[in-house]
């Protein structure tokens, strides 16, 4: 039973620390210092490439294809 109550007094202190990281996260994208990590590639250089194919882009962009077809989804979003 002892077990029991620690273990739930851990949820409810994991569920805080989770909410306090989300707000702090919120606050500092407000503040615009939050951005996250850099692009490894330039979305330019894969639209110039796309009539290669996707495969052939993440080839020569040395990348995976996951990250091409999200760049060309970005790209077709902006026009």
């Amino acid at each position: 039973m002892v077990l029991m109550v620690l273990g739930m007094v851990s949820e409810i202190e994991l569920s805080f620390i989770k909410q306090r990281q989300s707000e702090g996260i919120a606050a500092a994208k407000a503040r615009g210092v939050y951005q996250g990590r850099p692009r490894s590639v330039d979305n330019n250089a894969i639209l110039q490439l796309q009539a290669l194919g996707v495969t052939a882009i993440a080839a020569k962009m040395y990348c995976c294809r996951g990250t091409v077809y999200k760049a060309l989804g970005e790209i077709l979003e902006q026009n």
